[in-house]
C-alpha cells in the first residue's frame, strides 16, 4: 500500500495480474484519500482503456474466470467514486466495454444485457431535437451514469450511506446543465411536443421521446427557482389538451408517462388544470374531456404493468376538490361545475360498479377488476365527503348504496372493506335524508349478513361493521338504531362481543317509536320504480347539508338551466303508495304550485 500511496507500483493491465488489480480496488476504496490516489493514477497512466482492451481478449477466448474478475474491477473503479474518472468511463470510447465488464457478475446464471440497452438509449437520444452537439454529449454522458449508477447500487438493506455521492452529484449536475441548456433552445420544448400531438409520428419513437420528456419534466419540477417559469412555458404550449390526446392512445407506456406528468402538473399547478377542466365542462357537452381520460384510464386500465391508480385516484380528487376552486372562482361557478359533474361525469365512474353488481350477482374472480371497483368505491367515498348536498341527491336517486352493499359478498376482503368504508361515510354525516334512505331500503342487511358470517372470527371487515355500529349508539341516531333494533336483534344476540347491540337497544328512545312506526310501514326494499302519492314537506333548507362551496353557492345560485321544474325536499310524514318514484318519494318532485318566495326555494339540481 507505501507504494500504491506514491502510484509508482501499480499492477500491469495484463491477465495474471487481474486477481492482484481486483483486490486492490475494492481494498482502497474504503478510503477517501486512496481512493482519490489511486484514481489520479488510473487516470494519468491512461489505465481504463488498457483494462477494456484486455475484457475483448478475454471475451473472446470466453475466459469465464477473468470475466468475473474484471466485472469486480471495474465495478471497484466505478466505487472509487472520483469524479476525474467519470470522463473516462462513460466516453464514447468506453462506455461499450465498461458496460460488457459489468455484465458478467458472478452471482448472475446468464450474462447481463447492459451493452444492448445502452444502444438502444443512443438510440433514443437521436429522436431528441438538439442541435448543439455539446448538449447532446451531455445528454448521452448522463443517461450512462445514470445507468452504470442503477445496476451497481446493491439492494437498499445492503446500502452504505453517502456511498457513490459523487457520482449521484455529478448525474445532477449534469441534468441541471442539461436543463438549462434545453431551456435556452427556444425550438426544443414546441418542436417536442409538436411530435407527441402529431399522429404521424412512429409509436415507438413517440414512446421513446415521452420516456425523456417524462424524466426531464420531472427534474426540471424539482428545481423550486425554476418551476415557476417551467410550467408557465408548458401550459403557454398547451400541454393539457396534448396529454389528453396522449392517454388516450392504445401503447401503456405513452399513457402511463402522460399520467406521470399531468400527476406534476397537479401537484404544482392545481389552479391552472382546475381552470382547464372547467373550460372543457362549459364549452361542450362531448365526452372527450381531459377529466373522462382520468376516469377511464382509472376505470379501464387491467394490465398489472400499469400501477398508476392511486395516482388517477389523487389527479381525480385535485380536480374535483371544491374547497381549493373557491379561493379563486365564485361560490356561484363551483356549484355550475358540480351540476356538470354529477350530470355528466359521475356515470362513467360507477358504471363498472353497476355492471359487476347486476342481478345475478357473480363473483369477481380478477384480481385487477377487484382493485378497480375498489377504487371506485374510494372516490365515491371522496364524493360524499366534499360534495354533500350534490352526492346526497345522487346517491339517493340512483339508489347508488345498494349495489355498492353488493360487494360485501366479495371474497376480497378490500373490496368488501371499501363497501362498508362508503356506508360508514354515508352514515358518519348524520344527515336525516340519508338515514330515511337507508332504513327504507333497508340497507343494513347486506351489513348484518357479513357479520353474521364472521360472527365466530376475528378480521378487519367485522371490526369495522361493529365500528359503525357503536358509532350510531354513540351519537344517538335514532331513526337507525329503532330500525336496527326492530329488524336484527334477535339475530344479532349471537354475535360477539354483544356490548354494541345491547347499546343500541338501552339507546333506542320510545319516544321516537311512532315515527318510527310510520317510516317501517313502507316496505323494508325499495326498487327504484316504486310509486308513491305526493307526500307533505317542507323546506330543504333545515336539513339538506352542503359541504363549504355548496353551502354558499346554493345561497346565490338560480336554478340550473338543465331542468328549471325540479326542486328537492325533505321528507317528513309517513309516505304512501303507489305513483310515484323512488327519488320522489323522499320528496324530490315537480311543483310548479308551489308559493315559496324564490329567495327560499332550495337549490336546483340536473
Amino acid at each position: 500500500m507505501g507504494g500504491i500511496g506514491n502510484f509508482t507500483d501499480l499492477p500491469t493491465c495484463e491477465l495474471p495480474r487481474l486477481a492482484e488489480l481486483a483486490e486492490l480496488v475494492t481494498s482502497v476504496r474504503l478510503s477517501r484519500s486512496q481512493s482519490a490516489t489511486l484514481a489520479l493514477a488510473l487516470e494519468s497512466k491512461g489505465f481504463i482503456p488498457k483494462l477494456l482492451e484486455l475484457f475483448q481478449i478475454c471475451e473472446r477466448e470466453k475466459n469465464t474466470e477473468a470475466l468475473h474478475l474484471l466485472f469486480h474491477t471495474v465495478r471497484g473503479i466505478v466505487y472509487l467514486d472520483q469524479a476525474i474518472l467519470f470522463e473516462v468511463l462513460f466516453s464514447d470510447k468506453c462506455i461499450q466495454g465498461v458496460a460488457g465488464c459489468l455484465e458478467y457478475d458472478p452471482c448472475l446464471p446468464q450474462p447481463a444485457q447492459h451493452r444492448e440497452s445502452l444502444a438502444k438509449t443512443a438510440k433514443l437520444h437521436e429522436v431528441i431535437p438538439i442541435q448543439d452537439p455539446h448538449l447532446k454529449k451531455r445528454i448521452s454522458q448522463a443517461f450512462r451514469a445514470q445507468y452504470i449508477l442503477a445496476i451497481i447500487t446493491p439492494k437498499p438493506s445492503d446500502f452504505e450511506g453517502g456511498r457513490l455521492s459523487t457520482l449521484k452529484s455529478f448525474i445532477s449536475s449534469s441534468k441541471e446543465k442539461i436543463l438549462c441548456g434545453l431551456q435556452k433552445d427556444e425550438a426544443f420544448l414546441p418542436e417536442v411536443l409538436a411530435q407527441l400531438a402529431n399522429e404521424a409520428t412512429p409509436a415507438e419513437q413517440r414512446c421513446q421521446l415521452m420516456k425523456i420528456f417524462n424524466e426531464f419534466c420531472a427534474f426540471s419540477l424539482s428545481l423550486r427557482e425554476r418551476r415557476k417559469e417551467f410550467l408557465q412555458t408548458l401550459l403557454k404550449l398547451q400541454i393539457l389538451p396534448i396529454l389528453e390526446k396522449l392517454m388516450a392512445m392504445d401503447d401503456l407506456q405513452v399513457r402511463s408517462a402522460a399520467t406521470d406528468i399531468l400527476s406534476y402538473l397537479v401537484q404544482f399547478s392545481p389552479a391552472k388544470v382546475q381552470d382547464f377542466v372547467l373550460q372543457e365542462a362549459r364549452q361542450s357537452e362531448n365526452h372527450t374531456h381531459l377529466i373522462t381520460k382520468v376516469i377511464e384510464q382509472m376505470i379501464c386500465t387491467t394490465d398489472t404493468q400499469f400501477g398508476g391508480k392511486h395516482q388517477l385516484m389523487k389527479i381525480l380528487c385535485a380536480l374535483i376538490n371544491t374547497d381549493k376552486m373557491m379561493a379563486r372562482i365564485s361560490h356561484l361557478e363551483v356549484f355550475e361545475f358540480l351540476d356538470i359533474f354529477y350530470d355528466r361525469y359521475i356515470q362513467l365512474l360507477t358504471a363498472p360498479l353497476l355492471a359487476a353488481t347486476s342481478e345475478p350477482y357473480q363473483e369477481i374472480d380478477n384480481y385487477q377488476k377487484a382493485k378497480i371497483l375498489a377504487s371506485v368505491l374510494a372516490m365515491l367515498s371522496y364524493c360524499v365527503q366534499r360534495h354533500q348536498y350534490h352526492m346526497k341527491m345522487y346517491v339517493t336517486k340512483k339508489d347508488l348504496l345498494r349495489p355498492a352493499l353488493v360487494l360485501m359478498k366479495s371474497k376480497h376482503k378490500f373490496l368488501a372493506l371499501s363497501a362498508l368504508r362508503f356506508m360508514r361515510k354515508i352514515i358518519g354525516l348524520k344527515d336525516d335524508l340519508y338515514n330515511r334512505y337507508i332504513t327504507l331500503g333497508n340497507l343494513f342487511e347486506p351489513v348484518l349478513n357479513a357479520v353474521l358470517y364472521n360472527k365466530d372470527k376475528r378480521n378487519l371487515l367485522k371490526s369495522a361493521s361493529m365500528e359503525m355500529f357503536e358509532f350510531i349508539q354513540r351519537e344517538n341516531i335514532q331513526l337507525l338504531i329503532a330500525h336496527l333494533v326492530e329488524n336484527f336483534s334477535d339475530a344479532l344476540e349471537s354475535v360477539k362481543p354483544t356490548q354494541a347491540f345491547q347499546g343500541l337497544k338501552t339507546k333506542q328512545d320510545p319516544a321516537k317509536e311512532e315515527e318510527r312506526k310510520k317510516v317501517d310501514s313502507v316496505p323494508s326494499a325499495l326498487p327504484v320504480e316504486t310509486r308513491a302519492k305526493e307526500p307533505t314537506v317542507s323546506p330543504v333548507r333545515e336539513d339538506l347539508k352542503f359541504s363549504a362551496g355548496e353551502g354558499k353557492a346554493a345561497a346565490t345560485s338560480k336554478p340550473s338551466c338543465s331542468d328549471s321544474s325540479t326542486t328537492y325536499r325533505r321528507l317528513t310524514t309517513a309516505l304512501e303508495f303507489p305513483k310515484r318514484g323512488l327519488f320522489e318519494i323522499f320528496g324530490f318532485h315537480d311543483d310548479e304550485d308551489d308559493e315559496t318566495p324564490p329567495k327560499k326555494r332550495a337549490r336546483r339540481d340536473p
